[in-house]
């Protein structure tokens, strides 16, 4: 392990045990999230915890040709799944077959976290520009296939530390 200024990162391919807590956390437009990678990132499953604070969107709502899998660790956030609104609490877990649109938006009184896990065998995704995703703030203007053009507007991410209540004790 080496130490950024964000949190703990892995070397090489090897394994290795790190708590999420002291693991590297970056920030940006879209929450707070460690992805547990470093310098070589997993081939087949990504795997992140992502904290959303209340009416924050964690990307913009999309569809890939991959499972993928979340899990509400705690507070409250709402799910935007095709073309619908669920409210989810703690515990809650989501199943997203491939093309499933998707995306989710902090809600509640306080953060929002959620373990995310999904294959990564291709890239294709689309960013459709839809209306209940536009009303929360998690969609693009125009549908598009190319990520960089998806989120051209949106600055980069900055290295933080873990900070306290971001996970449940």
């Amino acid at each position: 392990m080496r130490q950024s200024t964000g949190g703990k990162v892995p070397d090489g391919e090897g394994w290795f045990v790190l708590n999420a807590r002291d693991a590297l956390w970056l920030e940006g437009d879209f929450g707070a999230y460690t992805r547990f990678e470093g310098d070589v990132r997993f081939p087949q499953i990504g795997v992140n915890i992502g904290v959303l604070q209340p009416g924050q969107p964690a990307c913009y709502y999309h569809r890939e040709n991959e499972q993928e899998d979340f899990l509400v660790l705690s507070g409250e956030c709402l799910l935007l799944i095709e073309g619908q609104e669920r409210e989810l609490r703690a515990w809650d877990f989501v199943h997203c077959p491939a093309w499933t649109d998707h995306v989710f938006v902090g809600a509640g009184e306080g953060p929002c976290a959620v373990l995310a896990l999904g294959t990564r065998l291709t890239d294709d995704v689309v960013y459709p520009a839809d209306e209940v995703a536009k009303r929360h703030g998690a969609a693009v203007r125009s549908e598009t296939t190319d990520p960089r053009e998806a989120y051209a507007e949106i600055g980069e991410d900055r290295e933080v530390g873990y900070r306290e209540g971001w996970l449940p004790d």
